[in-house]
């Protein structure tokens, strides 16, 4: 096997199981931070060895072994130092000394392979990772690091040039998170029932936070990140099915497969953006709509003792699942995307959800009625700095035939916006305005 070819087999297997087996060691250790620096030196050691031994029979197996292997070598590290600490301390005639962790050969590690990896284990494993990951404790950016981290399987590198920043930036952020969550004393399992409803919105919002800034960048070159919109599907995937009672769940997973159904028509060749009118719908991807629309028939059915329809997730798949049956823009169905919206400002409500209600009004029932709500925001200053708000007003603007206010306010848009490819759609725009 050449090393290219061993490398990949390695990425290839650690993308698929590094959650199982972090997971698994973490249960097995008691201590999340060594576990995920246990799978990380087995994930070295597999890099040297695969390309030159050759894969082996049960690649997860041989890494969860190492890690295993790597956990005793620790705790005996341990053991002999606090040995010697107590050697010390009664040379001083200070007295004993503490425990360094369970013995080898008793209980803890030695205890053999398959205390670790338990198939009944396996998925309470992952969604526990999926927990401490996002625990309340974190930041919002600490914990999408340490989700791309350790559940993802993406390197400190993948996730730095996912959020365009310095890998040692990312890699502090993880850094920070595993001695919060230690100083924080946040045990290694999934939270019991009367927190777990709670702690799972933390998981969900991380999840929804990767999918947005692959869907829609917020800085750099690229208005779009499909690879990194494509994880956060996967992993609301993974959730799903290990919590398939929580609507929001499937919800979730609603709105990203919808959403996502729209990317191939979303840029051109060259990567810039392509508006929602004027995308070849031919080009959208049926598959994610049929798996989408299944999604958010499944969350209107689970859990419906109780609570009294759509979450805000299932609100926003609804929106989604409007645009994805329609044939085109003018034969949408504005007035229930409207009704959503209102429904949606409700239950969760935000300037942004605001700002996407003008939108629905003004294709509903004209850009006059749309920019009265715009107008509202701006006189509040609820969205200060977001460059959508002036995008949004000088479309409904120039529908108007107030062209020079429309240029004002792209020209404003243009200096808000954080992207070089959605400049660029703005400054055509106005261009194609003033012509």
């Amino acid at each position: 096997m050449t090393v290219p070819d061993g490398r990949r087999a390695v990425e290839a297997v650690w993308r698929i199981e590094s959650a199982r087996i972090v997971g698994a060691l973490a249960r097995y250790t008691g201590d999340f931070a060594l576990a995920e620096d246990l799978a990380q030196e087995a994930l070295a050691e597999a890099l040297v060895s695969w390309p030159r031994d050759g894969v082996p029979r049960n690649p997860s197996g041989w890494l969860l072994t190492v890690g295993r292997r790597r956990a005793i070598d620790t705790y005996r590290r341990r053991s002999a130092l606090d040995e010697r600490y107590a050697a010390l301390a009664h040379q001083l005639g200070e007295g004993g000394a503490t425990s360094g962790g369970p013995p080898s050969g008793t209980t803890g590690p030695g205890a053999g392979d398959d205390v670790l990896w338990d198939p009944d284990r396996v998925d309470e494993d992952v969604l526990a990772l999926m927990f401490v990951a996002c625990h309340p404790v974190l930041s919002r950016e600490a914990s999408v690091a340490l989700t791309l981290r350790v559940v993802g399987g993406l390197s400190s590198d993948e996730v730095a040039r996912a959020f365009l920043v310095p890998t040692a930036t990312v890699q502090a952020r993880i850094t920070r998170a595993k001695k919060t969550l230690a100083a924080a004393s946040v045990p290694f399992g999934v939270p019991p029932a009367d927190e777990r409803r709670e702690r799972l919105g933390s998981v969900l919002g991380v999840l929804y936070v990767i999918f947005t800034e692959g869907s829609t960048a917020t800085s750099g070159d690229e208005w779009l990140r499909p690879d990194l919109a494509h994880e956060a599907v996967r992993l609301a995937r993974v959730l799903a099915g290990l919590v398939p009672d929580e609507h929001e769940t499937h919800a979730l997973v609603a709105l990203l497969e919808l959403t996502a159904a729209r990317f191939p028509a979303r840029t051109t060749t060259d990567g810039d953006p392509v508006l929602l009118a004027d995308q070849d719908r031919r080009r959208w991807d049926r598959s994610a709509i049929r798996r989408g629309r299944a999604a958010l028939a499944r969350a209107a059915t689970v859990g419906t003792t109780g609570r009294t329809g759509l979450g805000p997730y299932g609100l926003q798949a609804a929106i989604a699942e409007c645009h994805a049956v329609a044939p085109s823009v003018e034969g949408t169905d504005w007035d229930r995307i409207v009704l959503l919206y209102e429904a949606l400002g409700r239950i969760a409500p935000s300037p942004v959800v605001e700002l996407n209600r003008a939108v629905a009004v003004a294709m509903a029932h004209g850009p006059g009625a749309g920019l009265r709500i715009v107008d509202e925001l701006v006189a509040t200053d609820r969205l200060p700095g977001f460059h959508l708000v002036p995008s949004v007003r000088a479309e409904l603007l120039g529908r108007l035939g107030r062209r020079d206010e429309a240029r004002a306010e792209y020209a404003l848009a243009v200096r808000l916006c954080p992207t070089v490819r959605e400049r660029a759609l703005l400054e055509r725009k106005a261009a194609e305005l003033g012509a």
